[in-house]
């Protein structure tokens, strides 16, 4: 399985391709763009209710987030029930509460109904503040958990090697191995009649009168109903600017004792650093994960590996480190997820995003959310996480915050960058943005002298975009869009790639 990273994650010695025949002709019920556990799940779903549907992802599945996450399974959220009940109201996080339960029943059933082999472990978490502030805030948890169901108990030990001052534990959790997982869907929803093609980009769709249609890489697919699985949507939407690319770390660590942790781990530090072990290839290791930041925004991001390393040097012994590896994800301002119909569409125009650190319990809800819009038209969660939805007090401060550094960000790079007067001047291993003879490119040059240059502007809304040394990509700090030293793109919401200039043929 290839991925959006030059880093090498932890589950990538799974699936290569999964595609199959369809007839570009016939009219499709549902056509679903984006190939991880949120599309997966959603064509699945639907498929299993009789609708005809295609999935199509720009690379292979599991490319994105998926193959980066480190799939903990946990009925308690990045938003925490307490901050719900304050922005939503009661009645509102109780029903936001059932989202975790409901999904994690979702797992379960897929996978004894068809017989999945993905690693599916059942386990309590463990919930630790470090600090005197931390714990405050536990307190707060724990009493938000409480109002509305949710059992969380307080615990005097902890199975982590870390100092803590108050811990609770939280029973009926659970982690697997995400593209098993997403595998055995896949095959079970290509048996049930469903298409998968990959390598076909869906630039954009038309919403004609009953139908619509979408112009890919691939040629010209019709549908009745569309969903983008794809974190964000193409093109330019209110959504853009509600929700905020992140990168997060993980890695992959071997002990120097056998006494691994059966707990899944959380510590409330801002961004939090969270826990599980995983089996490959009959070796216990531990992964951790933190040092989130928003994309574009971090100068050097080589050093959140060793700043992430170095903490769990702190309190592990750590024999040695097999994979490390980054992902990303998208903050919703007001903390709860977009799930449902696509703002500014005429219906039949769905998008799921705004998972926060929870995709996959978010990723599988949306499932049923919209299997049940589409199939029978309404949900029980079409309110709350209305993508329409307006918060005046939610969120509102989040709202003008992201919007002002999305505008600080176009203007700044493009008044910022460096001036060069030759490519010579840029350094071996070295990657910049700079101006040259009056235009800004994007400028890596490999340890063996080859230079990549690119167009600095992200095709999606004309952003700068910013060197990431930890993949080897250039990242949009705008929204998140991402390309290789060569220009393809990684992730969207760009359809396009950056242009590759030819030095030689540019300096005649």
């Amino acid at each position: 399985m290839y991925r959006d990273g030059v880093r090498k994650s932890i589950w990538q010695e799974e699936i290569k391709r999964i595609s199959s025949e369809a007839d570009d002709k016939q009219l499709f019920d549902v056509v679903i763009v984006g190939g991880g556990i949120t599309g997966v799940s959603t064509a699945l779903k639907l498929q299993e209710n009789g609708k005809n549907c295609i999935l199509l992802e720009a690379a292979n599945i599991g490319f994105g987030t998926t193959g980066g996450t480190t799939a903990h399974i946990n009925d308690f959220f990045d938003t925490t029930f307490d901050e719900a009940i304050n922005d939503f109201g009661l009645e509102q996080a109780k029903l936001f509460a059932e989202v975790g339960k409901e999904a994690q029943d979702h797992i379960k059933n897929n996978i004894k109904k068809y017989g999945l082999e993905c690693d599916f472990e059942e386990k309590a978490a463990v919930l630790f503040a470090l600090d005197e502030r931390q714990a405050e805030k536990l307190k707060d948890i724990v009493a938000g958990a409480s109002k509305v169901g949710h059992e969380m108990r307080y615990t005097e030990e902890i199975s982590f090697p870390i100092p803590f001052k108050e811990a609770v534990i939280i029973p009926n959790q659970a982690q697997f191995h995400p593209i098993k997982y997403i595998k055995g869907l896949c095959d079970a929803f290509l048996q049930l009649g469903g298409h998968i093609l990959e390598d076909c980009i869906c630039e954009s769709h038309e919403e004609q009168d009953e139908i619509i249609v979408l112009k890919t890489s691939k040629g010209e697919i019709r549908t009745k109903n569309l969903v983008y699985a794809t974190h964000i949507p193409p093109g330019v939407n209110i959504l853009h600017f509600m929700t905020a690319p992140y990168r997060s770390y993980a890695m992959a660590f071997s002990l120097n004792y056998d006494e691994y942790s059966q707990h899944l781990g959380y510590d409330l530090t801002e961004p939090y650093h969270y826990y599980r072990t995983q089996k490959i290839d009959g070796k216990t290791l531990l992964i951790a994960g933190g040092e989130d930041h928003k994309t574009g925004h971090e100068e050097n991001t080589g050093e959140c590996f060793s700043r992430l390393e170095n903490y769990v040097r702190q309190y592990f012994d750590v024999e040695t480190v097999y994979y490390s590896w980054s992902s990303q994800y998208y903050e919703p301002v007001d903390g709860f997820p977009y799930i449902g119909k696509l703002p500014g569409s005429k219906g039949k125009v769905f998008t799921a995003t705004g998972f926060r650190g929870n995709g996959m319990i978010f990723g599988t809800i949306t499932a049923q959310i919209l299997t049940d819009i589409i199939v029978h038209g309404k949900s029980k969660y079409e309110e709350i996480f209305s993508p329409s939805r307006i918060k005046p007090v939610a969120g509102f401060t989040e709202f003008v915050k992201e919007t002002a550094e999305v505008a600080c960000d176009f203007v700044k790079d493009k008044i910022t960058a460096e001036k060069i007067a030759s490519w010579e001047e840029i350094k071996e291993g070295e990657a910049k943005v700079i101006k040259h003879e009056g235009e800004s490119f994007a400028v890596y040059k490999e340890k063996e002298g080859k230079i990549h240059v690119l167009k600095s502007t992200c095709p999606h809304v004309h952003c700068e975009v910013r060197w990431n040394g930890a993949e080897l990509s250039w990242d949009c700090p705008c929204h998140g869009s991402r390309f290789n030293v060569n220009g393809k793109m990684l992730t969207g919401p760009t359809v396009k790639d950056l242009q590759r200039i030819d030095i030689e043929e540019n300096s005649e």
